[in-house]
């Protein structure tokens, strides 16, 4: 490219075309990553470390023949120079060439549809130190709070950037720069005996008000001043926005059109076939995504490395649209490719990068909700190492963690123990009795794959606590 500098390594966007010129194959698609990152880490109310990073990563995917009868090989390898470029290549084409044609084999996704390359000759976007220049002295005042009070602080802040260059054979050249930033706070106090958790998603830090964090930390930490004992059961709780996310997201990552179909997944249909266009519930909820949802913004069409069953090297460069997984209570859709689509006669609905959920009418926050409550309800702070029990109802089990608090009436009156639960996300939506307005949250357990997400919170009836949570 023009501008280089000599000795300077090559430019993405170069060895995506070098790449493709070396392809002795029927087809070939490469991605570039170039990711940039900063960080903060601290403990005890003490900055510990701080640093940024830089990093590389080459995908080249070979397809051995055309249309449905294809055969792929992918190969990723980072830190990749023009010297590695034809032995990435030649790996990949030989892993195609070992390989049995692709279930998922389609044509590769032309131009014709697609948005035009906007800023392929771009350099990467990159992120520094400066992206915490509001956020760094606001959690200094924050450190300096806490240990005037006996409190301390523990947590991280990051922010990175991936720039995505795609091209293939078939004239496909495409660029995505995605920024992605969270934070996550532990406060403790009382010699460490009472611990709480605060967790927020930014695109860029400036939306980020550590005060209002620190407040709602402390906030929390009263609340465990009076311990109430309560046995395993299934009690009436409000689950916040990031703990609804979390069980939503699960769901989502569950709604593979290829394995419901072949019976294996809480939304196959018996006797063959996939549930969509069944109701789940009556309540009139919409699960949905859009690349284009202000503040939550992703990437606008497919990226895949590698094929799985919710998604297909094939489809690379496909658009993405606004897509309902859920509407009005009725399962509308589930993740698919070109291939799984024409297995199950429903709609291309490729996997999308953000997730939300709202329910009609609600209004609120999470206190607004609680305040509203009557009789005794839990509330929590956060879910905790969940995993799948029975994929065909999607029953999970997990724990809760930094505080299962208990109402009366609509105020918080103390603390509970922590409980391990049992709950299937599909069922949870039909015992809904309440939600807030939905809000950008932070899913805890998922917060290292999937912070794009928007969710209410929701009051269920009969949350499973099945048994008392060691972790206490």
């Amino acid at each position: 490219m023009s501008g280089a500098k000599v000795g300077a390594p090559p430019a993405p966007q170069e060895l995506v075309e070098r790449a493709l010129a070396f392809s002795r194959t029927d087809g070939c698609v490469v991605l570039a990553q170039e990711t940039s990152g900063s960080n903060l880490r601290w403990a005890g109310n003490t900055l510990t470390t701080n640093g940024s990073t830089r990093s590389r990563s080459l995908t080249v995917i070979a397809a051995v023949g055309t249309g449905t009868a294809a055969a792929s090989g992918a190969v990723t390898r980072s830190t990749v120079e023009d010297d590695d470029l034809e032995s990435l290549v030649r790996a990949a084409e030989a892993a195609a060439k070992d390989s049995e044609p692709s279930e998922d084999a389609r044509p590769l996704v032309t131009p014709d549809g697609s948005r035009p390359g906007a800023g392929w000759d771009a350099v990467p976007d990159t992120t520094s130190a400066a992206v915490f220049g509001d956020f760094a002295p606001a959690l200094g005042e924050a450190f300096r709070a806490a240990r005037a009070e006996g409190r301390e602080l523990f947590g991280f802040a990051e922010h990175d950037v991936v720039t995505t260059y795609l091209g293939t054979s078939a004239g496909l050249r495409l660029r995505h720069a995605q920024p992605t930033g969270r934070v996550e706070i532990t406060g403790k106090s009382h010699q460490r005996s009472r611990s709480t958790y605060v967790g927020r998603p930014t695109a860029d830090f400036s939306d980020i008000d550590v005060p209002l964090l620190e407040a709602e930390i402390v906030r929390r930490l009263g609340w465990q001043e009076h311990r109430i004992e309560l046995p395993p059961g299934r009690y009436d709780t409000v689950l916040p926005p990031g703990a609804v996310a979390d069980l939503m997201v699960y769901l989502y990552w569950s709604a593979s059109a290829r394995e419901a179909h072949d019976g294996r997944t809480v939304f196959s249909k018996p006797g063959g076939g996939t549930r969509v266009g069944e109701q789940l519930t009556s309540t009139p909820v919409e699960l949905w995504s859009d690349p284009d949802h202000s503040g939550l913004r992703c990437e606008p069409e497919v990226f895949a490395a590698a094929s799985g069953p919710a998604s297909s090297v094939f489809d690379n460069g496909l658009p993405l649209r606004r897509t309902s997984w859920i509407k009005d209570g009725t399962l509308a859709a589930l993740l698919q490719t070109r291939a799984s689509a024409e297995l199950t006669g429903l709609p291309v609905t490729p996997a999308i990068d953000n997730l939300l959920l709202t329910v009609p009418d609600s209004t609120g926050d999470v206190a607004e909700l609680v305040a509203a409550t009557t009789g005794r309800v839990l509330l929590l702070t956060c879910l905790w190492y969940i995993r799948e029990v029975d994929p065909q109802t999607l029953l999970l089990t997990g724990l809760t963690r930094d505080g299962v608090h208990v109402v009366q009436d609509g105020e918080v009156v103390g603390t509970a123990t922590n409980f391990r639960f049992n709950e299937s996300p599909v069922d949870l939506l039909r015992r809904i009795d309440s939600a807030s307005a939905t809000t950008a949250c932070l899913p805890r357990e998922w917060s290292d794959y999937f912070t794009r997400t928007a969710m209410p919170a929701l009051r269920v009836g009969g949350f499973n606590m099945s048994t008392v949570s060691p972790a206490n």
